[in-house]
């Protein structure tokens, strides 16, 4: 039903103002009496052996929604009733800002893909703070925190500092995101020698709290082996949790989009599956690597349960789904969580 009907109306609209039309819409019906539990009894799927733990944190399952979807955590209840496991707000910076210029967000509908360049438009650190407080599910909500467009590399690490202060006592995980391709010069803090001081400073931070939050890094696929191999150091160098792979990609090889529909859309990160096997490439890499020795969660290209599956056997103790939830529907992270109990 929604790839004959719902999805083909949602397309007629610009993708960012489907997206909104969408989480009004599930957000009207989440409102309606009786209508949570009416979208779990349908969306939901419950199993004891989806139960994960991991870095001390209890998932009912281990199908998440990545972030980008609920910038400003406005819908994370909402989006509890559809079935996933923990939902990651942001990336959410310590001042308000616009993000890029409209149009920002584009389908590849011949690729089930999409490029963005949104450039972390969000409300702030404390907005989000305001609304999860008020929050009424128990969902384990992740906060992707990032630094403020205006704000020089250099003094990148406040940014950081800033957006953990802020949302410590409302998150349960943190997410370090410095591999953006939208805000200029973003990827130049995944180095060796500024990362290790970002993941350093906000560790201590971490580690001086009576109790501390796992803190994962997103990592860009489009790293280098040689890069990963920094990145495996860096993790167990600074004690953080672990990885979440991958960010969205500035390759556009191998996609069925012709050159001339990609020239007209410009910069941007493609999501989707054409990111499929890089992503779990870059999963299996890492747990080789580090010979398992902190979580990865995986991120790219799920549109299946299969691929999901892939993600999992190739190292990810988690997934994360975003670009296939709106080209596969509601139904997604149910139909991943039956597949992997099969």
């Amino acid at each position: 039903m929604y790839r004959l009907l719902i999805k083909p109306l949602f397309f007629l609209f610009k993708p960012e103002r489907a997206h909104y039309l969408a989480m009004d819409l599930l957000q009207f019906t989440c409102a309606l009496p009786g209508g949570k539990p009416f979208m779990r009894a349908l969306f939901s799927y419950h199993h004891p052996s989806l139960e994960k733990e991991v870095c001390g944190i209890r998932f009912k399952n281990p199908v998440g929604l990545a972030a980008g979807f609920d910038k400003n955590a406005k819908w994370v209840d909402a989006l509890e009733c559809l079935g996933f496991g923990f939902v990651e707000i942001g990336t959410v910076t310590p001042l308000a800002q616009p993000g890029n210029d409209q149009p920002r967000l584009f389908r590849l509908p011949k690729d089930f893909a999409l490029i963005n360049r949104m450039g972390f438009n969000n409300e702030g650190a404390k907005a989000a703070k305001d609304r999860l407080k008020k929050r009424k599910s128990s969902i384990v909500i992740g906060g992707n925190i990032g630094k403020n467009k205006i704000t020089p590399n250099e003094e990148a690490t406040s940014d950081y500092v800033k957006c953990f202060d802020e949302l410590f006592d409302v998150v349960d995980y943190f997410v370090v995101n410095v591999s953006s391709p939208n805000t200029p010069g973003l990827r130049e803090l995944q180095d060796k020698e500024p990362l290790t001081k970002l993941l350093v400073t906000l560790q201590t931070n971490n580690s001086s709290r009576p109790l501390s939050k796992p803190i994962f890094l997103k990592i860009a696929p489009d790293l280098t082996d040689a890069q990963l191999d920094d990145i495996v150091n860096i993790v167990k160098d600074s004690r953080i949790a672990g990885v979440i792979a991958t960010n969205t990609t500035i390759d556009r090889s191998s996609l069925q989009t012709t050159k001339d529909e990609l020239d007209s859309i410009g910069n941007g990160g493609l999501s989707g599956l054409p990111l499929t096997k890089r992503a779990t490439d870059v999963v299996q890499y890492l747990a080789e690597k580090s010979q398992g020795q902190f979580p990865i969660i995986g991120v790219g290209g799920i549109h299946t349960g299969a691929q999901a599956k892939e993600k999992m056997n190739a190292g990810a103790a988690l997934v994360q789904v975003y670009t296939g939830f709106i080209y596969e529907g509601p139904s997604l992270a149910k139909r991943i969580c039956q597949s992997l109990v099969r």
